[in-house]
């Protein structure tokens, strides 16, 4: 997948092109939806699709203190989008002088700078531009007379509920893995890069992978049966959440370790995917370093015979 930044650089890559546009934090199932209602349309017309977002998230911009928590840091949300099949992203830096664009003035815009527009296509509830103005049927009603066409996808919905970006980080937070998992189409997973820690796993004959997340959302504090993506490789891992408070009582921002099983690689400086599978037990304060070793040979144990299910 090419990833731009500009409607310039869309220009260099051809004509005919489908619009899929969202912010699409945690790239859910109505995400998908969209994504692939540009991709079917491309395909119908000979095109090619283009998925459209923002970095960083508007809100970021609009209102700093109320921003929410984000699923999927801009190069995991792209990540998730090339899986889709999406040939382009492109990815419209959002600053103040961007927020101020009217909506009209911005689906104008998007008209004029796309080659061979074809179809803009956004979900029921999207909103864009100044003061959120903008919506689907304001662009159903600039398309007319024009070449490119409005393709509405509907809300996607799990048990009668909307699937929404908000949605699944309630989900997460409460620890609803399994409900996560149908809201996102896959497991809930965080993307980090390991970086140097304490090597107290390593003494404990268990050495871990201290992930520096990209993320912000992530389950409660506990362990958890994961399996990890390495170099394009999936493999099995037991991953603990929280404060270590048997360690370091003192720690006050949840660390995220990962013990990838059967696995002695260096990973410093890694990038890697963590998938969670099912929640093995909560973080626990032992009396001594030996009785945490033993729980963690019972969790490995645990996890092994979840992740073989």
């Amino acid at each position: 997948m090419e990833v731009i930044r500009s409607f310039d650089q869309l220009q260099a890559l051809g004509s005919r092109f489908c619009l899929a546009i969202g912010v699409f934090d945690g790239v859910h199932r109505g995400h998908q939806a969209v994504i692939r209602a540009a991709l079917d349309d491309a395909q119908a017309c000979g095109g090619r699709a283009v998925a459209v977002t923002f970095d960083p998230h508007p809100m970021r911009v609009l209102a700093p203190s109320r921003a929410p928590l984000l699923l999927t840091s801009t190069p995991h949300k792209l990540a998730l989008i090339r899986q889709l099949g999406a040939p382009i992203a492109l990815v419209i830096p959002f600053d103040r002088a961007f927020a101020s664009t009217p909506a009209a003035e911005f689906v104008e815009m998007v008209a004029r700078r796309t080659p061979g527009l074809q179809t803009i296509c956004v979900g029921a509830r999207f909103q864009f531009g100044k003061d959120r103005k903008g919506n689907a049927a304001l662009i159903q009603k600039m398309s007319v007379g024009r070449t490119f066409r409005l393709h509405e996808v509907a809300p996607v919905t799990l048990d009668g509920e909307i699937i929404s970006s908000t949605a699944v980080r309630k989900t997460v937070a409460a620890g609803h893995l399994d409900k996560a998992a149908r809201m996102l189409g896959r497991p809930f997973s965080i993307l980090g890069t390991v970086v140097a820690g304490d090597k107290i796993g390593q003494k404990l004959g268990f050495p871990t992978a201290n992930l520096n997340r990209h993320n912000e959302v992530a389950p409660p504090c506990g362990v958890y049966a994961v399996r990890a993506r390495i170099a394009g490789q999936l493999r099995p891992g037991v991953v603990n959440i929280g404060l270590r408070p048997t360690v370091a009582s003192d720690a006050r921002m949840p660390l995220l370790e990962l013990h990838v099983l059967d696995f002695n690689g260096d990973l410093y400086g890694t990038d890697i995917e963590v998938f969670f599978v099912s929640r093995l037990r909560d973080e626990m304060k032992f009396p001594s370093l030996d009785d945490l070793r033993a729980q963690i040979q019972r969790d490995v144990q645990q996890a092994r015979t979840v992740l073989a299910a």
